[in-house]
Order: C-alpha cells, then structure tokens, then sequence
C-alpha cells in the first residue's frame, strides 16, 4: 500500500460523517457505504433528534463530526430545500465541518439556488448529480405503482441512463475521502446506457414474468393525479414544471462520474431488475 493510500485510510478510519436522511432511500446506502469504508456514521433523522425543519436540532447533530452528506427530504430544487441547504452548511462550517456533499439531480435547473447555496457557505464542497434512480421503479410511489401492475408517470418515450444508488452511494463515499481530490467539484452520475420509462418497465416485465404496463401522461395531468393525493397546490405547480423540463430530453445521455470515481463501470439495469426480482420487489 503506498504511503497516500495508508493516509486516506488512516483518514477515513478516524472520520465521523453525518448522514442526512440514514433511514430514507439515498441516505441508507450511504450509511452501508461509508460504515463499509470504515468510516463512524452519525445519523440525521427525527428519530436520532435531527429535523430539517427545526435549525435548533442541527448543532447537537453536527457538532464534532468531519463531514456530512445532505439530501433533503423535499425536492433538491424546491425553495424549501435551498433555504435549509444553505443555512445547514453555513451552521456546519461554523462548527468546523467543513466537508459537505450534496445530492443534486442531474439536469436540474431548478436545483441549481440549492446548488450555490451550499458554494455560498465557503464549506469544502462536493456536488454530486445524479441520474433517475434505478431503485425509484422498486421504492417509493413508482414502486407502488407498478406492484398494481401499471405505471403511470409523465416521461414519454424520452432516454434516461437510470443509475444504481449503490453506486451513488460509493461515489458519495470516495469523494468524502478522497481528501481534496473532489473539493468545489461538480460530480454528474448515470448509469451506462439509455432506457425509457416505457423500456424499463418492458425489463422488470420480463425479469418478473408478470404483465406490467407503461402509460405516458402529460404533466399537468400527472399534477392533477398528484392533487388528488393531497399533494399541496404550490408543490404540484413546482413539480409539473420539473417533470416538463427534466423530461425534455436533456438527459438523454451518458456521464462517467461513476468510472471517474470508482474506476469501473456503473452497475447494469439488468442487474438490478435480476437482484430485485429474486428479492420479491415487484410481487402483488
């Protein structure tokens, strides 16, 4: 082992990072990851005292630890979610946690005031963007959806290079040791390949054996749906106008923030589907 390697190891064994989010669909894998790489996790949560909502929870929380990975429960673009990010990382490097990353969407131009709110903290910033997650067709209302056999959702036929949240998660992991190798760096991570919605669905339809539709609506359609679930007015307006530029077509292709970082090939969907399938995900 070279004498850099001993260091970033010795680094990461002595690390304490805060979790935002251990229990949630992103936060989780990054826990498993870190505590894989010998790091101590300290979880945010409301069930370990921390609350996105209440600034006076987040000191206790932060206080001691060396890094801290942040994903907010609301969209990352939503006004919510740049008001908290910022003031979070300004509260962090006061208490002298100054490495932070970031979970973003990539091709969001929404999310992009969240994105400078955390530059503005003069924090030790990474920003990671990421692809539509595989894991949204198992987890989560699309998961739910497709368990009643049908998804419904507003992306046409457009190509999106769906990425493993494991392997957000190694990334995520990487660049809080890497020291400043990542530092004030934008990461973009997708999977390898392109796939539809109406493809994927094909994909688990197959690895599964059951019958499994894909229906395109159009946003203010699919906003409409949100309303009926009790989703309030301002979200589903903010929501329709995600849904209306993300899925435009802008992401239809490939970025190599994964192999940049771990040095090989993000993980296939079809690896994914296999794994899930054998699992039991998508049973009625």
């Amino acid at each position: 082992m070279t004498r850099e390697k001993e260091q970033k190891t010795q680094n990461a064994s002595n690390m304490t990072v805060v979790v935002t989010g251990a229990s949630g669909r992103t936060g989780r894998r990054v826990a498993e990851a870190a505590r894989a790489a010998g790091l101590t996790v300290r979880p945010a949560s409301r069930a370990h005292g921390f609350d996105w909502d209440d600034r006076s929870t987040w000191a206790r929380t932060l206080r001691g630890a060396d890094a801290a990975y942040l994903v907010h429960p609301a969209d990352v673009g939503s006004p919510q979610a740049t008001r908290a990010v910022g003031l979070l990382a300004h509260d962090a490097v006061a208490l002298g946690v100054r490495r932070l990353v970031l979970l973003s969407a990539r091709g969001e131009e929404q999310a992009r005031p969240t994105e400078e709110a955390l530059r503005e903290s003069d924090a030790d910033w990474t920003v990671v963007r990421a692809a539509w997650f595989m894991q949204n067709f198992s987890e989560g209302p699309l998961g739910d959806e497709l368990r009643r056999g049908e998804l419904v959702f507003p992306a046409g036929e457009v190509g999106e290079p769906f990425v493993d949240l494991r392997d957000v998660a190694e990334v995520v992991v990487a660049a809080l040791t890497a020291g400043d190798t990542y530092v004030r760096t934008s990461l973009d991570v997708s999977g390898g390949r392109l796939l539809s919605f109406g493809g994927a669905v094909a994909e688990i339809a197959a690895g599964t054996g059951r019958e499994l539709t894909y229906r395109s609506v159009p946003a203010p359609a699919y906003g409409e749906a949100l309303a009926g679930f009790g989703v309030p007015p301002q979200e589903v307006a903010f929501l329709i106008d995600v849904f209306e530029t993300l899925l435009d077509g802008r992401n239809a292709h490939l970025s190599d923030g994964v192999r940049q970082v771990l040095g090989r090939a993000p993980r296939e969907f079809a690896e994914f589907v296999r794994e899930a399938a054998a699992a039991g995900v998508w049973k009625e």
